[in-house]
């Protein structure tokens, strides 16, 4: 018989809430898994991020060495925030296709296996896009971007001429009436001189007396009947490039309201798995396989559906129903692989734990800013359900597993609650390390990307979720700090803010200030942030810091859906590791799973692989 090993991966699963379910009995088959084998918390990366956990699993070595340090990176020439994970090289020819550049270095073991011959399955590991060419299949995950080439850009529809567009969406205001026409959004055509949207006209009629949305689309299907408060299934749609050329998409319509004005929400246009805008299969024709044999299934990375209530176009039991479509879809295309996987890796992600935790957490916080006593009881037992799913799952994984298989289970990180902000440039600019020009005050005014800042007067910015940047000379466009003096300016920040207090709360905010030489090496080091910073549970960087704004004050209550979050002390927020076999150590580091499964398959490590065998 060939060994197997089956990977489970669990984005974000807190421990502390699954040790305290397997405890009254609420996850058997967690508990069944750790009486067989073995369980322990899993040390992860700085930060603890999605992208750079999930990259240190794949490669086995620390961000230093791959490059991940972050969702967001900064552009050393214009200082502005740029998306870490991947981008896109601009062709020489106005005719060819743009390409698309993983950001991610290292060796991830997948290709190893492909050397030694041994075939794999991976579904929606994120920094996975482009997909790599490996001995088997690879549907890529958080890295994705929608067809308009953001992560996950939904369109708000209104009859209501009081509404405006809110952050990251577009906004349509309806006509009024029963039966109107209207069009979804697509990519932006920059074959055109100015560059113009590409359009899908649409045709909806209201029908009250029933409480439903029928929208005709002219994709496929041709035309939808939504109930309000229910979401469609997937809709191809096409959209129009030049005469010769259309784009095919799909989205998902929200019926909101229907009385007294009509309301509809529409998803991000996603790519079509069959006819992807840019590859996120390998080999390319998987996404239609897949397609044909499980339906249509979410392509964007981050695929549940956070902005929408973010922004209150959804609420939490609409966010919640979306959820679970993605989880169905994952499951369908697991329990699918898993019925044809005979030997080498299968391994999937399911990142629905760490969306539900982000956007709910604050119903199980009665300190939480935006705790809502009156309808707590209504969703603080919503994280427990959800995690009831994957004890489920875990079931049909155990049975398709036999005395051949490695079977791990695993969390890259852990969740906390997020009740206060920090606003890190205020701080720097109120301390004398970022200096605004003439006459301009931190503040909303300013915006982001930095607007106002006097790069030849300032010494550290910060952008991104964790880090800050020194300005140095060489390396930044304007830079101005060499030698001692930016050696001096390093350790002051350091110490400034190791124990910060949030003197409104009177706790501390922050409980370190690393370096990334203490904690990076590799070829990537020169990228990472200069200072890293590891705050307390409850408290995060502002989402104005990390894209290059600086608010008025320093800290602020964090009054978002968005209530718990994980990028803070690393320590604080380990994941999960179950393994059905006892381990070496109860001590793992996500590093160490590579060597596992490498090691179990009969492939030895590659030399840069820092983590060890857990057998």
């Amino acid at each position: 018989m060939k060994k197997k090993v089956i990977v489970i991966g669990l984005d974000g699963m807190e421990p502390s809430i699954v040790e305290a379910m397997m405890a009254r009995g609420e996850l058997p088959h967690f508990s069944q898994l750790q009486q067989s084998g073995a369980y322990s918390r899993l040390r992860t990366t700085y930060p603890a991020e999605t992208p750079v956990a999930w990259s240190s699993f794949a490669t086995g070595i620390n961000p230093g060495g791959h490059g991940i340090f972050d969702f967001v990176r900064r552009d050393p020439e214009t200082y502005l925030p740029d998306y870490a994970l991947n981008g896109f090289e601009r062709p020489k020819s106005m005719f060819a296709q743009p390409r698309v550049v993983n950001r991610r270095g290292g060796l991830p073991f997948w290709k190893l296996l492909t050397d030694a011959g041994i075939p794999s399955t991976i579904l929606r590991c994120p920094c996975t896009f482009p997909p790599d060419a490996i001995a088997g299949r690879m549907l890529a995950g958080v890295g994705v971007p929608d067809l308009r080439g953001s992560q996950g850009t939904g369109t708000f529809y209104s009859q209501d001429k009081s509404e405006r567009a809110k952050e990251n969406e577009q906004f349509v205001l309806l006509d009024s009436g029963a039966q109107f026409p209207t069009r979804v959004i697509g990519p932006r055509n920059t074959r055109v001189k100015p560059p113009a949207e590409t359009l899908c006209e649409i045709l909806v009629q209201a029908d009250r007396g029933t409480g439903k949305l029928v929208i005709r689309t002219g994709g496929t299907p041709a035309s939808v009947e939504i109930s309000q408060g229910a979401w469609s299934p997937w809709v191809r749609l096409k959209f129009k490039v030049s005469m010769l050329q259309s784009l095919s998409g799909m989205v998902r319509f929200y019926a909101r309201q229907i009385s007294p004005h009509v309301e509809f929400y529409v998803s991000p246009v996603n790519f079509d798995p069959a006819a992807p805008l840019f590859p996120v299969t390998s080999p390319a024709d998987y996404g239609r396989e897949l397609a044909e044999q499980i339906g249509l299934f979410s392509t964007l990375g981050m695929a549940e559906d956070h902005g929408g209530l973010n922004n209150g176009r959804l609420d939490e039991a609409a966010f919640l129903a979306q959820c679970d479509l993605v989880l169905a879809e994952r499951e369908k295309m697991t329990n699918f692989e898993l019925a044809r996987f005979k030997e080498g890796l299968f391994f999937v992600v399911f990142d629905t734990p760490d969306r539900v935790q982000h956007m709910l957490w604050r119903f199980r916080d009665p300190q939480h800013p935006f705790y809502e006593k009156e309808r707590a009881s209504e969703f603080d037992r919503a994280i427990e359900e959800h995690y009831r799913r994957y004890d489920a799952l875990l079931a049909c994984v155990l049975e398709a597993s036999d005395e051949n298989t490695l079977l791990i289970v695993l969390s890259d990180h852990g969740f906390n609650t997020f009740r206060r902000a920090f606003h890190a440039n205020n701080w720097l600019c109120e301390n004398g390390f970022l200096t605004l020009t003439e006459g301009k005050k931190p503040g909303e005014e300013l915006g982001d990307g930095f607007a106002g800042v006097d790069w030849s007067r300032t010494s550290a910015y910060a952008v991104g979720l964790a880090g800050i940047y020194l300005n140095l000379k060489g390396r930044e466009q304007a830079g101005i700090l060499e030698g001692s003096e930016a050696e001096q300016a390093r350790r002051a920040i350091q110490q400034g803010l190791s124990g910060l207090v949030d003197t409104e709360t009177r706790q501390r905010a922050i409980q370190s200030v690393s370096r990334a030489e203490e904690i990076y090496s590799g070829a990537y080091v020169a990228d990472a942030p200069d200072l890293l910073v590891n705050y307390a549970p409850g408290f995060r960087v502002s989402w104005q810091t990390a894209m290059g704004g600086i608010p008025h004050g320093q800290f602020e209550d964090n009054t978002r859906a968005w209530s718990g979050d994980h990028i803070i002390d690393p320590a604080a927020v380990p994941g999960i590791l179950f393994l059905n076999r006892p381990a070496s150590h109860n001590h793992a580091d996500i590093r160490d799973l590579a060597p596992t499964i490498l090691n179990y398959l009969g492939v030895p490590k590659h030399e840069s692989m820092e983590g060890k065998s857990l057998f």
